[in-house]
């Protein structure tokens, strides 16, 4: 009977270590604000835990911090939304290559009574009757992708003066909708992070569609060229599971109210 319990404890603490080890294998994800607020990764990173048992630790800030934050070594894998910055990051050498992930699209939220008259599919309209209007206008300011994006589209539209209503917070997505709804300001939001945003007033979606609002997610992993310390095999693991059926689908699987937030489209973006 002693033998077989000691046998029976040996073989509990050996599953034990076991178990740790599979459960202590952890990484670094370096992305943005709108994957964490959404909730996406809530849902996604749980489901590549039990796939391979490796924990993410996800940093969320704007896409161009994460970027740095990727650039100094400091993260092992990034996924971002500004495929310009993230072209040149893999042309300097920071990456082997971009995968394409999921696209969704931007959106310009505002006043449901919108003062400024943009309802519509034109963005750079949109934007145009905010400025003439001196609308206020809440931009995150902080190098974010949605950020990027705003500013392409302030430059198509070809204002240097964006109005007296223009004001910049240096703030992730929620925080921006947050002040938007407080000052019945209008907004440039990922849709993902809209629809999980709960504190929305008086804001509606009022500008949608236009094509210049697809809004595309790539994931990097980050050069072990460079920095000898990161961990690519981990890393690696996660792209190839996110690219795979089972990522996607898991990507395509998250719902708000009904309503898919990301649509996966590893196999056919460029």
């Amino acid at each position: 009977m002693k033998t077989t319990r000691r046998l029976l404890c040996a073989f509990a603490v050996a599953i034990a270590v076991a178990g740790g080890a599979w459960a202590q294998s952890t990484m670094v994800m370096a992305s943005t604000t709108s994957t964490e607020q959404s909730g996406l990764f809530n849902h996604l990173l749980p489901e590549f835990a039990k796939a391979s048992g490796i924990t993410v630790k996800v940093v969320a800030v704007g896409t161009g911090q994460a970027i740095d934050m990727a650039r100094r070594g400091d993260a092992d894998v990034l996924f971002v939304h500004d495929r310009a910055a993230e072209e040149k990051y893999v042309a300097e050498g920071f990456a082997p290559r971009r995968h394409p992930v999921m696209y969704n699209d931007f959106v310009l939220v505002g006043p449901k009574n919108d003062p400024a008259h943009v309802k519509g599919k034109d963005i750079v309209e949109g934007l145009k009757k905010i400025a003439a209007a001196n609308a206020p206008f809440v931009s995150r300011g902080d190098k974010s992708g949605t950020d990027a994006a705003e500013k392409r589209f302030w430059k198509a539209a070809g204002l240097d003066n964006r109005g007296s209503g223009y004001k910049e917070c240096g703030c992730g997505m929620g925080p921006a909708l947050n002040i938007g709804a407080s000052s019945n300001a209008y907004v440039l939001a990922d849709r993902g992070t809209w629809l999980s945003f709960k504190n929305r007033g008086d804001l509606a979606i009022l500008v949608e569609g236009d094509k210049r609002l697809f809004n595309q997610y790539g994931v990097m992993l980050v050069s072990p060229q460079k920095f000898p310390h990161v961990k690519a095999a981990e890393a690696q693991k996660f792209i190839d599971w996110v690219t795979s059926p089972a990522g996607q689908q898991t990507i395509a699987s998250y719902k708000v109210n009904g309503e898919q937030l990301f649509f996966p489209n590893a196999d056919t973006a460029n």
